[in-house]
């Protein structure tokens, strides 16, 4: 396979800027070195051999006003629920609040790439990230833009990666059990994880999110008290746990076939989470918005057709929760250049 100059060059660079070792079951250091490039290699040809897929890059016009109005719509449900019974209050949580704040927290990761105002206007993403996070009631847009460059970047890399699971938890959660726990305290791994594998300074940015977070739950409290509070937290925490959207956590990287990392999956709950299931299309082109990432599969069929994917996220969690040979460990992770260095 012939690849353009800068293809050449970009490999070249990578090859001298990282090592790579794979660890997953029994995985060999020469199957991911040759997986992570071939990754990146192929998405380079399919952009050389298709230079449409390059007019999908962009910003998404409309993704300002579909986030907008999930934002209006969970305020509008705050005022609903402030006089329903504690019961029901964690029932629509679950039901409705939280698959709304777990969309608005994929909302988030596509403005994290900057297809809600472009490249150009990277303020305004980011400042759009923090009104998308206020339903969600817990500061977390900043924070995620901060690390997820790094899971693109290098994806599996110890100590740069926080989406890969501790030693701790690989080893402790391994039975049916524990692993049906771990999935239900996910998020509150998810967000600590980061301090202890990789910590990072506070930035400005993480201030003000934090700052307009607390100040509109304050004024959400002052209007119409504790419940709508409780239910956009709660909301938030049990539909990022144990929940069918919530398979796309295990989904995307968990290596379910030996030899494949990440996976897509095409079914009806694409349409409730800005298309994350198109997961392989994303890494490929991270700068092509949710919205158009089908038009990548449909263009580019041969790179993606014969890829396994999964057919049903809820699959994906009862998999992962009774298969023995899949769990927390069954990721690559890779030893990066940078993460000896610093």
């Amino acid at each position: 396979m012939s690849l353009p100059g800068h293809v050449e060059e970009r490999t070249r660079s990578l090859v001298s800027e990282l090592q790579i070792v794979g660890h997953v079951l029994s995985a060999a250091k020469d199957f991911c070195l040759f997986f992570f490039f071939t990754m990146e290699i192929a998405s380079w040809d399919a952009e050389a051999k298709y230079p449409e897929i390059k007019t999908l890059m962009g910003p998404d016009p409309h993704l300002k006003w579909i986030v907008s109005g999930m934002v209006f719509l969970q305020f509008l449900a705050c005022y609903l629920v402030k006089d329903l019974s504690w019961k029901w209050i964690f029932f629509w949580a679950y039901a409705f609040g939280g698959c709304i704040n777990h969309s608005l927290t994929l909302a988030i990761h596509d403005i994290s790439h900057n297809v809600a105002f472009g490249n150009k206007q990277t303020k305004w993403n980011r400042w759009f990230a923090i009104f998308a996070n206020l339903p969600i009631g817990i500061p977390y847009s900043a924070s995620f833009k901060k690390y997820h460059i790094d899971h693109h970047r290098y994806l599996g890399g110890d100590s740069l990666d926080v989406d890969i699971p501790t030693d701790f938890e690989g080893w402790f959660f391994c039975t049916p059990l524990r692993k049906l726990l771990w999935l239900f305290f996910q998020p509150l791994f998810y967000s600590l994880r980061p301090l202890y594998v990789n910590p990072k300074a506070i930035t400005q940015m993480e201030i003000f999110n934090a700052l307009a977070q607390f100040s509109i739950d304050l004024i959400i409290y002052y209007l119409w008290g504790l419940k709508p509070i409780i239910y956009l937290i709660a909301g938030s925490i049990l539909c990022m746990g144990l929940h069918p959207i919530s398979g796309h956590f295990i989904a995307e990287h968990y290596m379910f076939l030996k030899g494949y990392e990440t996976y897509s999956y095409y079914g009806p709950l694409n349409w409730l989470t800005f298309n994350v299931g198109y997961h392989m299309e994303h890494h490929d082109f991270p700068s092509i918005p949710g919205c158009r990432l089908p038009m990548v599969k449909k263009i580019a069929a041969e790179y993606y057709d014969n890829l396994p994917h999964h057919q049903s996220w809820i699959r994906v969690l009862w998999d992962f929760i009774f298969d023995d040979t899949i769990g927390p460990y069954s990721r690559v992770k890779r030893l990066c250049k940078l993460a000896k260095e610093s």
